[in-house]
């Protein structure tokens, strides 16, 4: 049976392709970590032989898997694939088309059992086979949606799909190739994306706080360009006093719940995790920064101001202490109050030369 096996190619669709620099950039990192989750999803004993674009080639030698291990296979890896995509659209801040769109990306699968072999190629193993191009040209069919398990007939033999689950229809149909016709039954998975569990709000938001500072400026920028030179890390030093850099940025893309680091001129390093995030372009737009230890947050809020401008409110929290409120307005309150006002200062020549990407 050594040159027999299953064939499992899980496929993921759904992004256009991008001219805006930013979105390519931001959708390869998502489908790099749908990938990732798709891999770290693999309890069947799949070996990957190669990663195509935005699928995976998994292989296992031997005889075919039972129908229902099969189907916990795929269950397992449409549904940690959207669990991860519900939970990066609720805490995402990048409002770009890759980053918004994220959300609507399906999961096809496609499984087959036929005959193929390995070869080597330095650390590489390739699979070649006939049955290998078959699962490819498997992934070209006529199903108008793109969620769905595929089966081929050589697969099923004579075990019947039906009974895996009640929701589940089945279809059959087949794919002409150049040896032949392959039969095939399918059967939509979007119900499982339905039964999913909303991802629970994080609750990082300081629950008893008290505002101890809060100034705002009003800029002649539009709302969205406003936001995108706040949000984005890659911008802060150059308008926030005594900021050096900001490093050690959990993800590529940063959402409510992932960490980053303040590196601060005088050498200190502050550890802070984003607490909170709401977007609504046509009223306002708000986030909030915590420090790990959970003492004070500051919270950005962007809204449209008179006469078309947009403002800026930097407003600065305390956890809700007395002897620690009365300390702070004795030794930190002017020096923090000043910085936050200069921080508004130096933001209008940027936000003055941004470039919004397109989107945003």
């Amino acid at each position: 049976m050594q040159n027999k096996g299953l064939l499992f190619i899980p496929d993921i669709s759904g992004f256009t392709r991008f001219v805006n620099e930013i979105e390519i950039d931001h959708s390869r990192h998502i489908i790099q970590q749908l990938l990732e989750v798709l891999i770290n999803s693999n309890n069947s004993g799949l070996e990957i032989s190669e990663i195509e674009g935005d699928a995976i080639l998994f292989y296992k030698f031997g005889e075919p898997l039972e129908l229902e291990a099969l189907y916990k296979q795929v269950e397992k890896m449409f549904c940690e694939f959207h669990r991860h995509l519900n939970a990066y659209d609720h805490r995402k801040i990048c409002q770009c088309k890759a980053c918004v769109s994220a959300v609507d990306l399906t999961l096809k699968v496609i499984t087959h059992y036929g005959e193929f072999t390995t070869y080597n190629v330095k650390n590489f193993s390739k699979l070649i086979g006939k049955d290998v191009i078959v699962a490819h040209q498997l992934l070209k069919n006529d199903i108008e949606q793109h969620e769905y398990w595929l089966v081929t007939d050589h697969l099923l033999q004579d075990a019947s799909p039906e009974e895996l689950a009640d929701w589940m229809k089945w279809d059959a149909s087949s794919k002409l190739t150049e040896t032949g016709t392959i039969p095939f039954h399918y059967t939509q998975l979007s119900q499982l994306k339905k039964e999913l569990p909303p991802d629970p709000d994080p609750q990082l938001e300081l629950s008893d706080k008290t505002r101890v500072i809060s100034v705002y400026k009003d800029y002649d920028i539009d709302i969205k360009t406003l936001c995108y030179t706040v949000v984005h890390f890659e911008f802060r030093q150059q308008w926030q006093p005594g900021l050096k850099e900001i490093n050690e940025v959990e993800h590529f893309l940063p959402g409510v719940g992932s960490r980053h680091q303040h590196v601060m001129e005088n050498g200190e390093k502050i550890m802070m995790f984003t607490s909170s995030f709401s977007y609504d372009p046509d009223k306002k737009i708000q986030f909030s920064e915590t420090d790990e230890k959970r003492k004070n947050s500051t919270y950005y809020t962007i809204e449209k101001a008179p006469d078309g401008r947009s403002r800026l409110t930097m407003e600065f929290y305390l956890h809700k202490n007395p002897v620690r409120q009365v300390l702070f307005n004795l030794f930190e309150r002017n020096k923090l109050e000043s910085n936050l006002r200069q921080s508004l200062e130096n933001l209008a020549p940027i936000v003055k030369a941004m470039v919004l990407p397109l989107e945003f």
